[in-house]
């Protein structure tokens, strides 16, 4: 890629948040070894319906020196396939059995699925590998019962390797091999799974129709703390099928994984804005940490929480700032990585005086799952955020009503009018600041 090209794919990467945010993330996916940086599982039905659009997205991670590992299947040109051919499919347990027949179009499908993808990508100016074989060893998952359907015993990884060390974006196909040679059909999900496990990439991308999962009213769910969300959603009567297929093997996928492992689920067009702002564009599902509420804190706990909001800020608290605080509660993330401090307001409405998160948190997730929990436990709420604050943009996002004066931007969310709004919001501004002076008004603390 020219230094041109390099320019200009960073100048649009900027133009997705602030410029600041873009270049944490891309700072954060640089720092790990090529090999780890990402897992992108795809659909069969986006490399039909959007080929281009996907080969865009993933040529733009290329271009930044990204190799995301693209693992894709290839189910609805499978169906169409067989139908043609007069072979009657049959699914058990969400597997496609796999008999003789089967399998001789099957193969031909994945390798013209495969070839498809990988020129659409050169096409894109992207030097890109299809590797259809030697990526998953297998033994038969059950023979009488799914037919040449493989179970995978270990994946190897150096054809991916060598790709990756090569400068090339390599793009897996879900087909295995037994110790004797025979070709076997995998699930995708299942590669996904075991090719995750094998190289613990630093993202996990699952690319489907709908960008993410839906809740029971088709609205999008932004967040799922599996630690704190999974039990509860597998109650709900909306979870059902596929999406509730596609949770237990989301929960299986991330835990053998460090808590800081999530999925994101999104869409072509979202995958940029999906990994490289705060707010993304889909479901990120993390394996989660518990994230305590306190009434009251230790005298660690109260440095522990310094040192958070000073280093996530880069400003210095006023030494009485804790005892000074009409303090409700502390949402606080058993990392101590993100925390929320919710003071006293008028009105009996609960005030936002901090809301803190590590970049590095911010990037996993634990950001939108501190934040779903502050609107499950504080249904009304306002607070002000300086108006440099590169989170202001999401911060927008998450509330009902909005005002501005020279210094502040002020926000709530849950009030039962817009008086009642304005009122809190006035009350934000005439705040006194926690944090000490400094030469430069443009600090975007909270």
């Amino acid at each position: 890629m020219t230094t041109n090209v390099r320019t200009i794919v960073r100048e649009v990467l900027g133009q997705l948040s602030s410029s600041k945010e873009a270049r944490l993330y891309l700072r954060q996916f640089s720092s790990v070894d090529a090999l780890n940086f990402a897992v992108v599982k795809v659909g069969g039905g986006i490399i039909e319906n959007q080929l281009e659009e996907l080969a865009a997205s993933l040529a733009f991670l290329w271009h930044l020196g990204l190799f995301p590992i693209v693992l894709h299947g290839a189910g609805s040109q499978l169906d169409q396939a067989l139908e043609d051919a007069g072979v009657a499919t049959h699914k058990l347990d969400g597997l496609r059995v796999t008999d003789a027949a089967t399998m001789a179009v099957v193969r031909p499908v994945i390798y013209r699925t495969n070839r498809k993808l990988v020129e659409a990508l050169e096409r894109h100016g992207v030097r890109a590998q299809g590797i259809q074989h030697g990526v998953f060893s297998c033994g038969y998952l059950d023979r009488e019962r799914y037919g040449l359907v493989g179970k995978i015993k270990g994946v190897e990884l150096e054809a991916i390797s060598d790709t990756v060390e090569a400068g090339i974006l390599p793009v897996v196909t879900c087909l295995g091999e037994s110790a004797a040679g025979q070709v076997l059909n995998i699930n995708a999900d299942i590669a996904a799974r075991e090719l995750v496990w094998a190289i613990k990439p630093h993202k996990i991308l699952f690319i489907t129709p709908t960008g993410g999962l839906l809740n029971g009213s088709d609205e999008l769910i932004s967040a799922i703390s599996l630690s704190v969300d999974f039990q509860s959603l597998m109650r709900q009567n909306w979870v059902h099928s596929g999406m509730r297929l596609k949770l237990e093997q989301i929960e299986q996928l991330l835990e053998p994984l460090p808590p800081s492992a999530s999925v994101s689920i999104t869409s072509v067009g979202n995958m940029a804005r999906e990994l490289f702002t705060h707010e993304g564009a889909g479901t990120l599902i993390r394996k989660g940490e518990k994230i305590s509420k306190l009434e009251t804190i230790t005298e660690n706990q109260r440095e522990q929480l310094r040192g958070l909001l000073e280093k996530s800020f880069s400003r210095k608290l006023r030494p009485d700032y804790f005892s000074s605080l009409k303090l409700q509660t502390i949402l606080l993330a058993s990392s101590g990585r993100a925390a929320a401090i919710i003071t006293e307001g008028i009105d009996g409405i609960a005030y936002l005086d901090k809301f803190a998160v590590t970049p590095q948190a911010q990037g996993e997730g634990l950001g939108a799952a501190l934040w779903q929990r502050l609107r499950a436990e504080y249904p009304a709420l306002y607070w002000r955020s300086r108006r440099a604050n590169p989170v202001n943009n999401w911060y927008f996002q998450q509330a009902e009503c909005t005002a501005k004066n020279e210094t502040w931007v002020g926000f709530a969310y849950g009030l039962p009018d817009v008086t009642s709004a304005a009122v809190c919001i006035e009350d934000a501004f005439a705040r006194e600041d926690g944090w000490l002076p400094i030469s430069n008004s443009e600090g975007s603390a909270t």
